[in-house]
């Protein structure tokens, strides 16, 4: 599975929150099912300079550990820069993370990356470098507008635009996909279906209410099912042109 992710797609869900979940499922757990189906985690916890909430602090770190991805807490006056840090980041990681099983492969299980000799190891980084550049990124970015929310949305925004234009600067193709929870019916409401750019923020975004408790838990699930549906419409995308392919023969 690791071999086909180096040549695939790097999938992951931005989760960003000010609070700890208290609602539904873990959250912890849930991030870890999601590692296993390929999709990191990545979480930023947003807070202000008058409000202290170590518990919630607290999960956001357990959530990314978990889902094998990078956690950050920012003032929501910070946002902007700290969104493009942590997704960037977090791909490097991941790519890391490939590279040292194809490195056991070849070496032996006890050998890592950094393990090589620095020459051999920096022939490695540019790898994972050129990598991070070319391969295709699908970012799902999971908005919490629980009520404790409803002034920091104007600097979600303007960050999630932010990071549109840096992640689009890339030579590989770059998806985004926008979801906010809770929704009125289901654990997450989409706000915007996947798209390379996120320009249609503005409208998006003047829709939203901020309202009700906050299930994680339930929140991350849910967006975990919108990338296997995905995959799986992609699958059978994939077997229809082969098989249109083999009867005429291209």
């Amino acid at each position: 599975m690791e071999g086909k992710r180096m040549n695939g797609t790097l999938r992951q869900i931005l989760l960003m929150t000010d609070g700890h979940s208290n609602y539904g499922e873990d959250p912890v757990a849930i991030a870890r099912l999601a590692q296993e189906y390929d999709v990191t985690v990545n979480v930023i916890g947003i807070t202000d300079e008058n409000r202290e909430n170590e518990k919630g602090l607290q999960e956001v770190e357990a959530i990314a550990l978990a889902g094998g991805g990078v956690s950050e807490i920012v003032f929501a006056r910070q946002l902007a820069k700290t969104v493009q840090m942590v997704t960037r980041k977090a791909m490097t990681q991941t790519l890391h993370g490939v590279v040292n099983q194809e490195l056991k492969q070849i070496l032996g299980q006890n050998d890592e990356m950094e393990d090589l000799p620095p020459e051999k190891r920096g022939q490695v980084m540019e790898v994972v470098d050129d990598l991070g550049e070319k391969v295709l990124l699908e970012v799902l970015v999971l908005i919490d507008t629980s009520a404790s929310m409803t002034n920091k949305l104007p600097m979600v925004q303007e960050a999630l635009l932010d990071l549109s234009i840096s992640l689009n600067s890339r030579s590989g193709d770059t998806k985004f996909s926008l979801y906010s929870f809770p929704g009125k019916r289901n654990p997450i409401e989409r706000l915007l279906d996947w798209t390379p750019k996120l320009q249609s923020l503005t409208a998006t975004f003047t829709k939203l209410s901020t309202a009700g408790m906050t299930p994680t838990g339930p929140a991350l699930q849910a967006a975990l099912q919108v990338f296997e549906e995905r995959r799986g419409k992609r699958r059978l995308e994939d077997d229809e042109n082969e098989q249109r392919q083999g009867r005429f023969g291209f």
